[in-house]
């Protein structure tokens, strides 16, 4: 089964789609984490991926839906993956060619995301870029869930809880989703 986590970022999506992969036995997919390992790259996509992120802004959609679709294409997700950070927009959603069978939504207050990001301590994590993704978030990627809503596909999860409840949440609807 292949499965998307959103939600903004600090919402937990990244921790929560981790532990469903292992539980499910998939692999995890994070196009942060694609994005991130292009980082000692000197290509002119990885040189534009890094400007991008250094400054909070998204990865253009061209490259960021080849990078993930490619990623989505080996071997080791043919038996399904979840994925965390993409897709980022609408054109991403519409335009991907990777069949998406269901999403978490993880609901969290830009509070609390802030909180946790700041909790982190990541280099790229400041004040500034924080605000800037947030914006970008609820600008660019909220139309994503009802995207996702309308084709039933969409399952909203409180992710202002603890990690380990916010986790049986998931699990226990993907149980009740795939009988």
């Amino acid at each position: 089964m292949n499965i998307v986590v959103m939600g903004p970022n600090g919402s937990g999506k990244s921790t929560q789609a981790k532990m469903l992969a292992d539980k499910l036995g998939v692999p995890h997919i994070s196009s942060g984490d694609i994005f991130r390992s292009l980082e000692n790259q000197q290509s002119s996509l990885a040189v534009r991926i890094k400007e991008k992120l250094q400054k909070g802004e998204l990865v253009d959609d061209t490259d960021a839906l080849a990078l993930v679709e490619e990623r989505l294409a080996k071997e080791d997700c043919i038996k399904g993956f979840v994925l965390d950070g993409a897709p980022r927009n609408l054109y991403q959603a519409q335009n991907t060619k990777a069949k998406i069978d269901l999403v978490y939504y993880l609901k969290v207050s830009d509070e609390t995301c802030v909180k946790r990001l700041l909790l982190r301590a990541r280099g790229d994590d400041t004040d500034e870029v924080i605000k800037t993704r947030l914006f970008n978030y609820h600008t660019l990627t909220e139309p994503v869930l009802d995207f996702f809503r309308t084709k039933n596909k969409l399952i909203e999860v409180d992710g202002e809880k603890k990690e380990e409840e916010i986790f049986l949440e998931i699990y226990n609807s993907f149980l009740e989703f795939s009988k």
